[in-house]
């Protein structure tokens, strides 16, 4: 099986190159490689390599920036993600492209199923279901996986900046208001391998199991580093309103998702956050 990754040099890119099956030959690609929105270059590239498969983790992710670059995500993740869908459905190649909860405003107060409303509050939010939508009309038999609040050994993410911050500072301070599941990219791209071994279309949810605030985040990020060595002293860890710490996106305070179609597919649910957090900061001690 041929697999076309976009995305590849991101934290979900990069676990699912890890996480391949044995029987996928895979081409990967990062922004460098591809721009997903042109399409010249896309055609050229689907008539070269052939895929069977292609899986869209390219985004436009940087959400305050959003904010004022509104023409670069929007043509990032809308037109991009539409592109490459209407290329794999030419080439006859499964499609499945990687959403967020952002495209919910967060008032719902119960996990949000896949057929919820949508609601994006700002740029980003918005540019992704534009991005669902174009991939819909270009390629009716494509899988979305819409996920939420994605950590990975490498890369800029939650984790990684709070360790540093905790080994830097005296205290650190973290919104408490806003509730969500850290999703661990390594577990979300098995989930995604899967997903397509069962034919899996249409939109469906995939986060670790929980849910948390960023401050309950943050307190077991602290304890279960101290427990393994990776962070040698403990610092108060302050719980601060979103008001606090004010951005210019408007984030969902609560991002929840109902997995429920989604494990029906696969049989098995998705292991709790914590014990993916654990695994994480296990691969980063080990790796020095």
């Amino acid at each position: 099986m041929k697999v076309l990754i976009t995305g590849a040099g991101g934290q979900l890119g990069r676990a699912l190159q890890s996480s391949a099956p044995a029987h996928a030959d895979v081409v990967a690609l990062d922004r460098q490689s591809l721009d997903i929105a042109d399409e010249a270059a896309i055609v050229d590239l689907f008539d070269e390599t052939e895929p069977d498969l292609v899986i869209n983790a390219a985004a436009y992710t940087a959400v305050d920036r959003a904010e004022s670059d509104q023409i670069e995500a929007h043509r990032i993740n809308a037109e991009g993600a539409g592109a490459l869908a209407a290329a794999a459905a030419v080439q006859r190649a499964r499609f499945i492209h990687v959403s967020t909860d952002f495209v919910f405003d967060g008032s719902n107060g119960v996990p949000y199923r896949p057929d919820h409303p949508t609601a994006p509050l700002g740029v980003y939010g918005a540019t992704k279901l534009a991005g669902e939508q174009a991939v819909q009309a270009a390629h009716p038999q494509a899988l979305i996986v819409r996920t939420a609040w994605v950590y990975g050994v490498t890369g800029s993410n939650f984790v990684r900046t709070m360790l540093r911050l905790m080994a830097d500072r005296d205290e650190v301070r973290v919104v408490a208001d806003q509730v969500g599941t850290p999703t661990y990219a390594a577990g979300l791209a098995r989930a995604l391998w899967a997903l397509d071994a069962t034919g899996a279309t249409g939109i469906h949810h995939w986060t670790d199991s929980g849910a948390a605030s960023w401050y309950d985040f943050a307190l077991a990020i602290q304890e279960e580093a101290l427990a393994i060595g990776l962070l040698t002293r403990q610092v108060p860890v302050l719980p601060i309103a979103t008001s606090d710490y004010p951005t210019p996106a408007r984030r969902p305070s609560y991002s929840v998702l109902d997995k429920r179609s989604a494990i029906a597919l696969v049989g098995a649910p998705a292991p709790h956050w914590r014990v993916h957090l654990r695994d994480m900061l296990g691969v980063i001690k080990a790796n020095g």
